[in-house]
C-alpha cells in the first residue's frame, strides 16, 4: 500500500509540473529586439500605366525566441502611395498590432497601379513599407518601373498606319486590321499583348524589324517575379489572317509565348485561313522570324498559302507547322523543332504535320489540293516520328523534301519527293534543351543544304557561303 502511494503521490506531481508548463503563456517582447525582411528591397518588372496592376511578396521574419507586437505596418506616402499592402490578409496601408510568434514570419504583399504621366520613357514609383517594433522602424524599399504606352481596346484600325517607336502599344481584347488597309510596325515597335487578345488581320501587316532590332510581340504581364522570372506559353493569342488578308510580310519579327485559344479558339501563334484574294502573291512571307512558346500550333494553315525562310519554330504544344484542307507552303532553311519540357508536354504531335484534308468526324472530312515544298529544313524533336504526311481524296496532292533533316521513324510515303534528306541522324545543335539550335563544329547538316536564290544570310544575318548548311542557321 504504501508503494501504491508513493507512485500516486509521483504521477500527481508530474501531472501538475505538466499542466503548469502547457498553461504557461509565450512571453511578450517589449523591449529592443529586431525583425528582418526577406530581401532589402522589393521591386517589381515593368508596369503599364492604366493597365491593371501587379502584385508581389516578401517575407516578414521575428527572428526572437519570444512573440513580439507589431504595431503597425504601414506605407510611408500613406494614402498618397500608388502601392497597396495586403498583411497577412489584411488589406489596408497602415495595419496595426500584429501579433508574430516567436521563430516565426509573416506575408506582406504588395501591390502597384501606376497613374499616367507624360514621361515616355520608363520612369520610377518608388515608397517604402514601415513596420514599427517597440518604438523601432524598420524599412523596406519599394521599386517599380513605370511605362506609358498607346493602347488599343478592341481596336479596328481602319485607315493605313505605320506605328510609333517611342512608346509601347499595349493591345487589349484584340486589334483587326480593316481590309484593304495596311497596318506597318517598324523596327524598334514593341507590342505587348493582353491575355485576351490577338492581331486580327483583313487587310495586310507589314512588320520590319532588323536583326539588330526585332519586333517583338509578347504578354503585357511583364513582372516576370510572378511567373518565377521564366515565359509560360498561352499568355496571349496570335496573329491571325483572315481569308480577305493579302500580301503580309514580317521580317524579323519574334512570337513568344503565344497560342491561347482566345478569341475564334484555335490555338496557334500564326493562324491562316484559305487565301480567297487569288493575286498569284503569297498570303504571308515570313524572313528571320521567331515562333518560340506556343502552347499550341506554331504556324498552321488551312488552304492558305505562306512562304517562310530562316525562320525557327520551336517549343510548341501541337505541330510547329500544320497544313489543313490544302494550299501552298515553300519553306526555306527553316527549322520546326520541340522537345517539351515541364510547361509543354510532347508526346503525340510532332513538329510538322503536311495534309490535305480536315477530320470534320470520323467519317467524313474536307480536303482539298496541297502544294508543299521544304528545302534545306530541319524537323526534329524527341518523339520517334516529328514529320507526319498524309492525303485524303481526290485533291492533287504535291509534297517535295529537299535536303532536308528529318527525324521519321516511318517511312516518307511513296508519293512524296524526297530528295538527299538525312533521315534520323542528330544535327548536333549546341544546346537543344536551351533553345540554341545553332550547329557545332560536327553537325552532318554542314554544307548539305542546296544553295537558294536570294537566300545568302542566315537567322543571325551571317553569311551563306559555299555550299549552304540545312537549317536557319549557317555554322
Amino acid at each position: 500500500m504504501r508503494n501504491k502511494g508513493f507512485i500516486v503521490a509521483t504521477l500527481f506531481v508530474m501531472l501538475i509540473a505538466v499542466l503548469g508548463t502547457g498553461c504557461k503563456k509565450e512571453k511578450l517582447l517589449t523591449v529592443g529586439g529586431q525583425l528582418r525582411y526577406s530581401t532589402d528591397t522589393l521591386t517589381f518588372d515593368t508596369v503599364f500605366t492604366a493597365q491593371g496592376s501587379f502584385t508581389t511578396q516578401v517575407k516578414l521574419y521575428n527572428p526572437q525566441n519570444q512573440k513580439v507586437n507589431i504595431s503597425a505596418i504601414r506605407l510611408e506616402k500613406g494614402g498618397q502611395s500608388q502601392f497597396h499592402l495586403n498583411v497577412n490578409g489584411i488589406s489596408g496601408n497602415n495595419v496595426t498590432d500584429i501579433e508574430l510568434a516567436a521563430n516565426d514570419s509573416m506575408y506582406i504583399f504588395a501591390t502597384v497601379n501606376v497613374d499616367p504621366t507624360n514621361i515616355n520613357t520608363p520612369f520610377v514609383v518608388e515608397d517604402k513599407v514601415i513596420a514599427t517594433m517597440n518604438g523601432k522602424d524598420y524599412e523596406l524599399p519599394l521599386l517599380a518601373y513605370g511605362q506609358n504606352a498607346y493602347y488599343l481596346t478592341d481596336s479596328l484600325i481602319e485607315t493605313s498606319q505605320t506605328w510609333l517607336t517611342d512608346k509601347p502599344y499595349v493591345i487589349i481584347h484584340s486589334a483587326q486590321v480593316k481590309e484593304n488597309t495596311t497596318l506597318t510596325i517598324p523596327a524598334g515597335c514593341r507590342i505587348y499583348m493582353h491575355a485576351d487578345s490577338r492581331l486580327y488581320v483583313d487587310g495586310t501587316l507589314v512588320v520590319n524589324g532588323t536583326k539588330k532590332d526585332s519586333v517583338i510581340f509578347q504578354g503585357d504581364r511583364l513582372d516576370r517575379k510572378y511567373f518565377g522570372n521564366e515565359g509560360y506559353p498561352g499568355e496571349w493569342g496570335g496573329l491571325y489572317f483572315s481569308p480577305k488578308s493579302r500580301k503580309s510580310v514580317l521580317n524579323y519579327a519574334i512570337l513568344r509565348n503565344c497560342g491561347s485559344t482566345t478569341g475564334l479558339g484555335l490555338a496557334a501563334a500564326i493562324w491562316a485561313t484559305p487565301d480567297s484574294v487569288n493575286d498569284n502573291d503569297f498570303q504571308l512571307r515570313m524572313y528571320s522570324t521567331i515562333i518560340e512558346n506556343s502552347i499550341g500550333y506554331g504556324i498552321v494553315g488551312f488552304g492558305s498559302t505562306i512562304y517562310a525562310q530562316n525562320c525557327l519554330v520551336h517549343n510548341c504544344g501541337a505541330q510547329g507547322l500544320a497544313t489543313f484542307e490544302g494550299g501552298q507552303y515553300y519553306f526555306d532553311n527553316c527549322n520546326f523543332v520541340t522537345y517539351g519540357n515541364k510547361k509543354l508536354s510532347h508526346i503525340d504531335n510532332p513538329s510538322v504535320a503536311l495534309i490535305n484534308y480536315r477530320d470534320i468526324d470520323d467519317y467524313n472530312y474536307v480536303a482539298g489540293p496541297l502544294d508543299a515544298q521544304l528545302r534545306n529544313c530541319v524537323i526534329w524533336g524527341s518523339l520517334e516520328n516529328e514529320c507526319f504526311i498524309n492525303k485524303k481524296g481526290n485533291s492533287a496532292v504535291d509534297v517535295k523534301l529537299i535536303n532536308c533533316a528529318i527525324k521519321s521513324k516511318e517511312a516518307i510515303p511513296s508519293y512524296v519527293t524526297n530528295t538527299n534528306s538525312i533521315i534520323n541522324t542528330d544535327p548536333s545543335f549546341k544546346d537543344a534543351n536551351g533553345g540554341d539550335f545553332r550547329l557545332n563544329e560536327n553537325s552532318p547538316l554542314r554544307d548539305k543544304g542546296i544553295s537558294i536564290s536570294g537566300l545568302d544570310r542566315d537567322l543571325d544575318d551571317k553569311p551563306r557561303t559555299g555550299v549552304p548548311d540545312i537549317g536557319c542557321y549557317e555554322y
